[in-house]
């Protein structure tokens, strides 16, 4: 069974004092800024010159600083920037400003786990990844109720910084939800797996190709939509506030039996074997490496992908049908 660590286990002293630099204030930089900030942490936000981002931190309330300036005054430096680009980051603005017994830390093991990014050793290298986006880490913070975290720790060179990342997990507010210890490299292979297998490539996969079937087959798009994509909102609420169980007890008998009849002729023996490749693929580093070459390369099939995404006809059939919604509709 995976430990697990609340509040009480908490010291947030362990941190307080400490200046703070959260570098990126996008999903994740904004919430655990602000949080920390609202905790009584000694936090300042690190920017690149001109980012669209810094007037916006700076009306949240924010001190905001050039990267390397942050960088310099902390002495808990959280990298929050995106996976492709943390390494420049790090090298340019980050690594000449690290000293023995400050502490790097992350919210995802990509750059730490597949060696892009190799801290000094005296070090510490934490991670706290809140399981969900920014928005829900802010907003359950703001409720009182936290957003539960996994914590690990990859390098312990001040023998404290497991304390570090219970104190920042506190300050985010996430102690107050649940903490479950584990490795960069558990985090790092699970996550790209459920985001490629299942929650991204799998599911938007599944999505379109029901949606393509209906129409092939002579069926309005409009009703393809319904069935194969609005309605997977319905289905995974339920999934999300009670399990499997939960949502084959509210669905009809007639949909149970479908589901336990026909899914496996979905997903079959096939579809298991390529997921232990995908899988395969994490583990060896084949994906990162993949990835890194792409981006480094200015992305043009990664681009191109988009576009071909954005083109199909379930997007335009979408926008059609959402503008029904109004409660869809933003401000």
């Amino acid at each position: 069974m995976a430990t697990k660590y609340y509040e009480k286990d908490a010291d947030p002293e362990a941190l307080l004092g400490r200046p703070i630099a959260i570098i990126g204030f996008g999903s994740q930089g904004h919430a655990h800024a602000l949080n920390l900030k609202d905790s009584g942490f000694d936090v300042r936000v690190g920017l690149r010159d001109g980012s669209s981002s810094w007037a916006e931190a700076e009306a949240a309330g924010l001190r905001v600083l050039e990267t390397s300036k942050a960088a310099g005054e902390a002495e808990v430096i959280m990298m929050l920037v995106p996976d492709q680009h943390a390494k420049a980051v790090y090298d340019e603005s980050i690594a000449p400003n690290l000293n023995d017994g400050d502490a790097l830390a992350f919210a995802h093991g990509f750059n730490i786990h597949f060696r892009r990014i190799t801290p000094p050793g005296g070090v510490d290298v934490f991670m706290v990844a809140p399981k969900g986006p920014g928005h829900l880490v802010r907003r359950t913070f703001r409720e009182g109720i936290g957003t539960p975290a996994l914590v690990a720790v990859e390098q312990d060179a001040s023998g404290k910084a497991h304390d570090y990342a219970l104190a920042y997990a506190y300050g985010i507010g996430s102690a107050r939800a649940g903490l479950i210890e584990t490795t960069f490299r558990e985090e790092t292979e699970t996550d790209l797996f459920g985001e490629q297998a299942v929650l991204c490539g799998g599911l938007t996969r599944l999505i379109q190709t029901g949606f393509e079937t209906l129409v092939d087959a002579g069926y309005q798009p409009e009703v393809a939509y319904f069935e194969c994509l609005h309605e997977v909102k319905l289905i995974v609420d339920l999934i999300y506030e009670g399990g499997l169980a939960k949502m084959r007890h509210s669905i009809s008998d007639t949909a149970e039996y479908g589901d336990l009849t026909r899914g496996q002729r979905v997903v079959t023996d096939q579809t298991r074997e390529a997921m232990d490749r995908i899988l395969v693929d994490i583990q060896s580093g084949n994906f990162a490496n993949e990835w890194v070459a792409e981006a480094e390369a200015g992305a043009p099939n990664f681009q191109k992908m988009r576009d071909q995404a954005a083109a199909h006809k379930i997007e335009s059939v979408g926008r059609e049908l959402r503008s029904m919604m109004p409660w869809l509709r933003k401000d």
